[in-house]
């Protein structure tokens, strides 16, 4: 297939490690840094499900930079307190008091599951949590129970609204998953912003310029420097730009009305931070926590209909879209959830691909807590 062949074009520079390996190595790396093992098996799962989809901007290159590092600094707790501030029969609110964003989000998603196959339908909001990993994790936790499930969660500003230029919402992710009679739900799963941050440090790793019109400055102008739109990025002298682009001639209003919407069921459910609450830095520019929230729903299908006919009439409309009449040049349609499957299949038998910048990472990780992993390339 043209399309893996590509793919494992561009991990050329890299070294590949098996999966195990490396969820063995972030595990360790997590229990060493204080996170209790029933905790650090949860996120190794999130994080290297993330690396086995191909998705790279959320798996082990998050380790040492959100997680492990903001332990160091004390504004992410290694060890996670899950409150019930409120439940109904088909509803709940947690507080996730700073802990890990994946133990509270795994807990709450799969409250949001129990809920619907008791009564059809659950959803469940939580405040005071931090960055939780992939969305698409909790998505599937829905599939794979025979339903559709929803999640979103804001984040630290940096999209800025249609005609401004300030970073004032989060990438802001509004992820969708549905269950079909093919080898792979349908998961779409993607920030509202045209690239999230994660998408721009990986070009920073390798020293590539990004694309046009991903950030916008504060001239209201755009730039490819990714290193240093990631300074800017932090220090408020640039956005990210919504789903659309610049301004609202391409649509640019629509990804900041989903990315508003996202924000909003983050927020005011549960009467949590939203907005530049979120900025991760007090008065003095001292670093403090991000008091993140998120949403999670699923949705019964059963209550609606046979689920093994829900699963056909789904793979037929995705079956039908990749089979419709392609422009020209282009080998192939995807259907959302289609291309991480196929990372899925590639790297479950080769590994993860680990750039040099990632490899001094956990380099760094193993010298500060004494691990025992040997590297290849040692």
């Amino acid at each position: 297939m043209k399309y893996a062949d590509d793919y494992l074009a561009q991990y050329k520079d890299c070294q590949w490690l098996p999966l195990d390996f490396l969820e063995g190595f972030m595990r360790d790396a997590l229990i060493a840094a204080g996170v209790p093992a029933p905790d650090a098996a949860i996120i190794g799962d999130v994080l290297i499900e993330s690396d086995r989809r191909g998705i790279d901007s959320h798996g082990i290159g998050r380790l040492k930079p959100i997680y492990i590092d903001r332990i160091r600094d004390g504004i992410l707790s290694p060890t996670t307190t899950i409150e019930v501030v409120r439940e109904r029969k088909t509803t709940a609110v947690l507080d996730g008091h700073n802990g890990m964003g994946h133990v509270v989000a795994k807990r709450a998603m799969q409250m949001a599951i129990d809920k619907a196959r008791d009564h059809g339908m659950g959803m469940v909001a939580v405040r005071n949590s931090t960055h939780y990993g992939i969305a698409g994790y909790y998505a599937t936790m829905a599939t794979q129970a025979g339903m559709i499930g929803m999640t979103g969660t804001n984040a630290r500003p940096s999209i800025a609204p249609t005609f401004g230029v300030e970073n004032m919402l989060g990438t802001n992710p509004l992820t969708i998953g549905i269950p079909t009679d093919e080898p792979f739900p349908f998961v779409i799963d993607c920030a509202t912003s045209i690239a999230q941050r994660g998408k721009i440090e990986v070009y920073a790793r390798a020293g590539k310029p990004m694309p046009r019109g991903w950030v916008v400055d504060e001239d209201g102008g755009t730039t490819t420097d990714a290193a240093q739109a990631l300074i800017d990025l932090t220090r408020g002298r640039a956005a990210l730009t919504p789903l659309g682009g610049i301004g609202d001639e391409d649509g640019g209003h629509k990804g900041y009305g989903y990315a508003t919407v996202v924000e909003i069921l983050s927020a005011a459910l549960q009467d949590g931070a939203y907005l530049k609450m979120l900025n991760g830095f007090d008065e003095n520019h001292q670093k403090i926590p991000y008091p993140l929230g998120h949403f999670f729903m699923a949705i019964n299908v059963e209550e609606f209909i046979d689920l093994a006919r829900f699963q056909a009439i789904s793979g037929d409309i995705l079956r039908q879209l990749r089979a419709s009449r392609k422009a020209r040049g282009q080998d192939q349609i995807f259907t959302p959830g289609e291309k991480e499957h196929i990372a899925w299949e590639i790297r479950t038998t080769r590994g993860c691909p680990v750039p040099k910048a990632l490899q001094q990472d956990m380099e760094t990780l193993r010298k500060w807590y004494s691990l025992p992993h040997r590297f290849p390339w040692d």
